[in-house]
C-alpha cells in the first residue's frame, strides 16, 4: 500500500507488493515487455490501441521486492516503450 509521507510529499509504500506500470509502445513491444519481467512473478495485460492504432498500451503488474527493484524496472521499461506511468 502507498500513502504520501506528509513531510517529503514522497509516496511510502510498504514492500513488497505488486507493482502497477502502464506502457505504451508499438510493434512487439509485448514480447520486450515479457524479456524486462520475465525473471519476476508478473502479469502482462492489454490495455488499449492509440485512436490512429500506431501505439498499444499494457498494464504490466510485477512483485517487487523494495524501492531499488521498482526503480530499475521502470527504467528498463522505459528503454523499450515510448512511455511508461
Amino acid at each position: 500500500m502507498a500513502t504520501i509521507c506528509e513531510l517529503n510529499n514522497t509516496p511510502e509504500i510498504d514492500y513488497p507488493l505488486f507493482w502497477s506500470y502502464r506502457v505504451i509502445g508499438s510493434g512487439d513491444i509485448r514480447d520486450k515487455i515479457e524479456k524486462v519481467v520475465a525473471s519476476k512473478e508478473h502479469k502482462i495485460n492489454f490495455s488499449k490501441f492509440s485512436s490512429g492504432g500506431k501505439y498499444i498500451s499494457f498494464e504490466v503488474s510485477v512483485f517487487v521486492k523494495n524501492e531499488n527493484e521498482r526503480v530499475e524496472i521502470f527504467n528498463a521499461l522505459k528503454s523499450i516503450a515510448k512511455f511508461v506511468l
